[in-house]
């Protein structure tokens, strides 16, 4: 089958396409033949070797598709069943593969191939911040980086639907508006305005709640410093780099606040919890609370370009690859 691998670590460059020969299902594991595949900034980490891998290997973490084949002790899907998922190990850059079955979720008639690629990994990421994170109650407020990307889009939806103010960040006017049209409370454009000084503002002096930030390097110190005392920083993931080290301290300084570095396949590591979890999901989007906006479709060969315009924060919504 056609697949996108990496045989080095580096830039877009590296890609390749290559046919891969696809074999049988063992026990525990599902054949699953794609039709669109979701990109996601953990894609370019790996490539990158940010997150380092075996080489060769195939990128993608996401996908959603039919079910060819079953194997052993796998109860939860049967073949021709409609499926999504957001799992381990990296492989979804191709047109079929064989995996592990613990993590694929039987997809719902009313959610297309398409939303189910672009939601899983951004989807269920939102899920385990607003509700397997911290206490969030409505009312509270959250700032949330990067407002207008997938995983912000359907925060900005959540945080609506839960009744809990948000505030992103995003760095052109549009992007804002973006932000501002799926439900955040307000948007700051972090290249226009000082944006801790705004949340001050929006907040009358009193920091937020929450921050959810996968930026990283860039925000980190500016998250901190627009949290409330006791407030509690969600820092998951490095869109503009690592988050250096810092002196715990620091944390008592700025006013006894909690941070956590989260990844998602923590939790979703467990069976039965990760499908708990894509049923809450699936039911924010079946309801309507949450709408899956995909803005940029590359066929699977121009895998490349994608990644460019990925990290030159040049998307919005959601990016997939179609097959």
């Amino acid at each position: 089958m056609k697949t996108a691998i990496i045989e080095a670590h580096g830039g877009p460059e590296k890609f390749k396409i290559v046919d891969l020969e696809v074999g049988d299902p063992g026990p525990g594991e599902i054949r699953i033949r794609h039709k669109a595949v979701g990109l996601n900034f953990i894609d370019c980490y790996q490539r990158s070797g940010l997150y380092p891998m075996e080489l060769p290997h195939a990128l993608g973490m996401e996908a959603s598709g039919v079910i060819e084949a079953v194997g052993e002790g796998v109860t939860h899907l049967k073949v021709g069943d409609r499926a999504a998922y957001a799992a381990q190990p990296p492989g979804a850059y191709t047109a079929e593969r064989v995996m592990p079955a613990a993590q694929v979720c039987p997809l719902p008639d009313a959610i297309s191939f398409e939303e189910g690629a672009a939601m899983m990994l951004k989807g269920l990421t939102v899920q385990y911040l607003f509700r397997r994170t911290t206490p969030i109650a409505a009312g509270d407020t959250v700032l949330f980086h990067a407002a207008a990307g997938g995983v912000g889009l359907i925060a900005c939806q959540w945080a609506k639907s839960d009744g809990i103010r948000l505030i992103g960040t995003a760095g052109t006017d549009a992007k804002c508006q973006l932000a501002l049209d799926h439900g955040a409370d307000a948007c700051i454009n972090y290249r226009d305005e000082d944006w801790v000084a705004r949340v001050k503002e929006l907040t009358d002096g009193k920091g937020v709640d929450v921050v959810m930030d996968a930026v990283g390097a860039d925000t980190f110190e500016g998250s901190l410093d627009s949290l409330r005392p006791l407030g509690f920083m969600i820092s998951f993931g490095n869109a503009s780099g690592p988050v250096p080290p810092f002196a715990v301290a620091t944390l008592g300084a700025k006013g006894s606040l909690k941070i956590t570095r989260p990844t998602l396949f923590t939790h979703i590591a467990d069976h039965e919890t990760c499908q708990q979890m894509a049923r809450d999901l699936f039911e924010k989007v079946e309801a309507g609370d949450v709408q899956i906006r995909i803005d940029q479709r590359f066929p699977l060969e121009d895998v490349a370009e994608a990644h460019r315009a990925l990290e030159a924060r040049k998307t919005t919504g959601s990016t997939i690859l179609t097959l």
